[in-house]
C-alpha cells in the first residue's frame, strides 16, 4: 500500500514506527517540522518518506520499524 492510499490512522502508525527507530534529537525531529509546519498529515508523510529513503519500504514492512510493536497492536 502506498502512503497516498493510507488512512490517517495508518499514516500515524507508520510514522510512529519510523520515529521510534531514530535517535530522538532536536535536529532529527525538526527536519520534519520544517517540511510540514503546523500540518500533521504532511508531517506523517515526511517521516514516512524519510524512512522509505533510509530502508526502501514502509516501516511495517522492512528495516527496524517492522520489529516495533505499538501498544495499539497488542
Amino acid at each position: 500500500m502506498t502512503k497516498e492510499k493510507m488512512s490517517l490512522r495508518q499514516m500515524q502508525k507508520e510514522a510512529a514506527r519510523a520515529i521510534s527507530t531514530m535517535q530522538a534529537t532536536n535536529n532529527n525531529i525538526s527536519q520534519f517540522n520544517k517540511l510540514a509546519h503546523h500540518n500533521s498529515q504532511l508531517w506523517y508523510s515526511a517521516v514516512i518518506d524519510w524512512y522509505v529513503e533510509q530502508y526502501g519500504d514502509l516501516p511495517s514492512k522492512t528495516g527496524p520499524g517492522k520489529d516495533v510493536i505499538l501498544l495499539h497492536d497488542v
